[in-house]
C-alpha cells in the first residue's frame, strides 16, 4: 500500500519539473539519514555492523545498487515518460520471471496452484497491452520500463538470497544497502539533472517517501523475506505475486489522483490481478 501511493507521489513531484534521478536520490538519502539513529544508537545493531565480514559488506553494497540504485532509478525515468498504470504492467511481469528464475537460482518450485495464479497475473498483462499501438514518444519510456522489471526481477532473487538464511537483522540489510544506493543516485542525479527547484509542496512529497515509503517500508519488505517456518515470511514468488496487488491499487490511485482514466478491459486486468495473487497464497506452502 505504501509503495502504491509512491507512485501517485512520484508523478505529481515529476509533473513539479522535479529531475527524476535527483528527486529518487534526495529521497532516498533521506530515508538512509532516517534510519541511522536506529542502527547507530542501539547496541544489538551495532554489533551486528562490526561483525560484518568484507563478502557481506559486498553482497549489501551490490545488493544497494541492483535493488535500489538501478532499479529505483530506472523506475522513475520510466514514471516521468509513461502513464503510471502502463509502467505498474510492465513490473507486473516480475512475478513470472521470478517464478521461473528462482527454479533455477534459488531451488524454490512454485507449486501449480502458484503457476496458474501466475498465468493468471499474465493474462491480465496481456489484456493490457494487445493490441500494441505505441505512440513514438513512450517507446524510449517503455524500453526503460521492461529494464526496470529485469532488474526489479534480479533485485526479487538477490534480496530473498540476501534474506532467507536471516543471518542479518531486516534493518541492517536495509540501512546499508540503502546508504550505498542512496549516495549513488544522489551524486549520480545532482551531476547529470542538478537539484530542480524544490518548494514546500515538493519536500513534503521527498519527507514522506523517505520516511514512510521507503525506511519503513523497505524495512518491512527485507523482514517477509528471509527463512524458516515463521507464517510471516515468504518465497521470492510469493513476495512478487503479493507486491503484484500494487498493481490495481496504482490503477485506483492514478484514476482518483492523475485522471488517469479506467476502462472496461483496465477493470478486467484488475480482476485477474487479484484473482491471480489470491490464488497464488490458497495454498500452504512445505517447509523450504
Amino acid at each position: 500500500m505504501l509503495w502504491s501511493t509512491s507512485w501517485v507521489l512520484i508523478k505529481i513531484g515529476l509533473r513539479n519539473s522535479l529531475p527524476p534521478v535527483s528527486f529518487a536520490g534526495l529521497g532516498y538519502t533521506l530515508a538512509f539519514l532516517c534510519l541511522a539513529p536506529f542502527v547507530l544508537f542501539k547496541p544489538s545493531q551495532r554489533r551486528v555492523l562490526k561483525r560484518l565480514t568484507l563478502q557481506e559488506w559486498g553482497k549489501l553494497a551490490l545488493m544497494g545498487v541492483v535493488y535500489y540504485t538501478i532499479t529505483q532509478s530506472a523506475m522513475f525515468l520510466a514514471l516521468a515518460t509513461l502513464p503510471a498504470n502502463m509502467v505498474s504492467m510492465l513490473l507486473n511481469l516480475t512475478s513470472v520471471f521470478v517464478g521461473i528464475a528462482g527454479i533455477f537460482l534459488l531451488k524454490e518450485h512454485p507449486s501449480p496452484l502458484q503457476w496458474i495464479g501466475i498465468g493468471l497475473m499474465a493474462l491480465g498483462v496481456g489484456i493490457y497491452f494487445f493490441p500494441i499501438a505505441l505512440p513514438q514518444a513512450q517507446i524510449v519510456g517503455v524500453g526503460i520500463g521492461l529494464f526496470c522489471m529485469l532488474m526489479n526481477v534480479a533485485s526479487s532473487l538477490f534480496s530473498r538470497e540476501m534474506n532467507r538464511g536471516a543471518t542479518l537483522p531486516p534493518l541492517v540489510i536495509t540501512f546499508v544497502s540503502m546508504g550505498v544506493e542512496s549516495v549513488l543516485i544522489l551524486i549520480t542525479g545532482l551531476a547529470v539533472q542538478g537539484p530542480g527547484t524544490l518548494t514546500g509542496k515538493e519536500w513534503f512529497i521527498i519527507a514522506w517517501m523517505a520516511v514512510a515509503n521507503s525506511a519503513l517500508a523497505f524495512t518491512l519488505w527485507n523482514r517477509s523475506l528471509p527463512g524458516g517456518r515463521s507464517a510471516q515470511v515468504l518465497t521470492a514468488v510469493e513476495s512478487s505475486i503479493l507486491n503484484s496487488l500494487m498493481m490495481p491499487q496504482i490503477a485506483i490511485l492514478a484514476f482518483v489522483f492523475l485522471g488517469e482514466g479506467l476502462t472496461t478491459k483496465d477493470i478486467a486486468k484488475l480482476a485477474l490481478v487479484g484473482i491471480g495473487t489470491i490464488v497464488v497464497q490458497l495454498k500452504p506452502r512445505k517447509n523450504m
